[in-house]
């Protein structure tokens, strides 16, 4: 099937199954960002910081790292602050240079094997974020700043690593942003309309990096962030993708840029508080902080999840802890542990959704030790219980209960039907609720011990086991011929 530039061309392309049975990957934001290290946390995580505190806090004390240069802007910000005091008013891009000293040590096939041995089957990497600076070494440099790039071919080494480990690779690219076209730091909702690269220059820029990206590494997955430039720029970077790769995707964060007018008119005291009122909106209801954009394969709410199956493809996306870029600030009680992950995998998996979870390694491509634990733990659980995760689909409802309260995420595969409880029985025998057997002709627990039989009761499905569950923050319960 071949692809043309429009609208009724594109809504041909369907999510491929890889990404369906996938189900969980690895997201990577590594950069200058990462030599500072800090951000303030007393705002939550982004939705608690947006929803709780309003745009303006939320920037003043944004909890991202990776948007350290946004908030040096701001004057009198904790980030300010502590630049001021640790680097004594250094240029944001003196970072550089530390981070290209730390280059050659850095093991993208020991990053590729974490994220293998953590049980993930595709990886994003940040390939330039919102300050500008490309982490690969591209034919297209940027034209305000000579040398603003890595000064090793980070996007080359890891892509090749990951796809050699048996994984697809995604790249991000933030198309919407980027603040080495610009000087003034965005303060609200609006400031994302009204500060933000103009002209042709930047629509060529971002075009020939896509493309490149494409014609040098082959991605499966074109993430964008925040908005686009220009609408016929993409749907023919759509078209050009899909054409170089059928099984390629694209994620929602591709609204256009609005028109000049559009954005000055945005910038007035009055729009600007109503925009910022729609942006809680949207955020508090899809969990993305972006509008809709006119075609796009899956949705991505950022620290948010459904509440229910959706009919749409869609990945949640969040940090281990409430940033992406590493935050040396950030207490460890921020942070999920395995069993956190396990039981939000479950969860987004139940309804239609993959985990798209970020690592933010330090300057020196070192990945903390504590994210490290929490991806080793998430590993070692779907080695034995991945058969209720990939290529699992949803199932008539996502959740139910056991007698005893444990909740319970339900997927299905086939004709089988998996109950996943998201904690351990107190006895051997329990019931899952307002659930028949139907066609059941065998039950089986991964990793468990001992004969295991089932039978119908009142309340529902009764699960009989002979020796106990071990602890663990999810058992499997796979019910054969059960799912129909």
């Amino acid at each position: 099937m071949s692809f043309e530039p429009t609208l009724n061309s594109l809504r041909r392309h369907e999510v491929p199954e890889w990404y369906h049975d996938a189900k969980f990957g690895i997201f990577v934001h590594w950069g200058l960002f990462s030599v500072p290290a800090y951000a303030p946390t007393v705002n939550g995580n982004f939705h608690e910081s947006v929803l709780n505190h309003g745009f303006r806090s939320h920037f003043i004390n944004n909890p991202y790292a990776e948007w350290y240069l946004n908030s040096l802007r701001i004057e009198g910000s904790p980030v300010w602050e502590y630049h001021e005091k640790k680097y004594g008013g250094k240029d944001y891009d003196h970072f550089a240079g530390e981070f290209n000293r730390g280059l050659d040590e850095w093991d993208p096939t020991a990053w590729a094997g974490l994220f293998k041995d953590a049980g993930a089957r595709y990886a994003v990497l940040v390939t330039k974020h919102h300050d500008g600076f490309l982490l690969w070494p591209s034919s297209h440099p940027n034209p305000e700043k000579k040398y603003y790039h890595a000064a090793r071919d980070i996007v080359g080494d890891l892509t090749a690593a990951v796809k050699a480990k048996g994984m697809r690779m995604g790249l991000y690219y933030s198309g919407g942003l980027d603040w080495s076209f610009t000087g003034q730091p965005i303060m609200d909702a609006a400031g994302a309309l009204t500060i933000v690269p103009r002209g042709d220059g930047y629509v060529q820029y971002v075009d020939a990096h896509y493309r490149e990206l494409i014609d040098r590494h082959r991605p499966d997955i074109l993430w964008n962030d925040i908005a686009y430039p220009s609408t016929n720029s993409m749907l023919a970077l759509f078209a050009y993708f899909y054409n170089a790769n059928p099984d390629g995707l694209v994620n929602d964060r591709w609204p256009v840029f609005p028109s000049p007018l559009v954005s000055t008119i945005a910038g007035l005291g009055p729009i600007r508080r109503l925009i910022d009122r729609i942006g809680q909106r949207t955020i508090a209801k899809d969990g993305v902080p972006t509008a809709k954009p006119i075609w796009c394969d899956y949705r991505t709410p950022e620290y948010a999840v459904s509440s229910q199956i959706q009919k749409k493809k869609w990945e949640a996306t969040r940090g281990i802890g409430t940033s992406f870029g590493y935050n040396a600030a950030e207490p460890s009680d921020n942070s999920l542990k395995g069993n956190d992950i396990i039981r939000l995998l479950v969860d987004i998996v139940s309804k239609n959704g993959n985990l798209l979870l970020n690592v933010g390694p330090m300057a020196d491509g070192t990945i903390p030790p504590e994210q490290t634990r929490a991806l080793e733990e998430t590993g070692q659980w779907l080695s034995v219980n991945g058969g209720a995760i990939y290529g699992t689909r949803p199932w008539k409802r996502a959740e139910g209960k056991t007698d005893d309260g444990s909740d319970v995420r339900f997927t299905r595969k086939g004709n089988d039907l998996f109950a996943i409880l998201l904690g351990t029985p107190r006895d051997r025998s329990f019931i899952i609720e307002d659930l028949r057997p139907g066609r059941c002709d065998r039950v089986s627990i991964p990793g468990h011990w001992g004969n295991v039989s089932i039978e119908d009761s009142a309340r529902g499905c009764r699960i009989n086991m002979e020796t106990p569950l071990a602890p663990s923050p999810a058992h499997t319960v796979r019910m054969h011929g059960a799912a129909e």
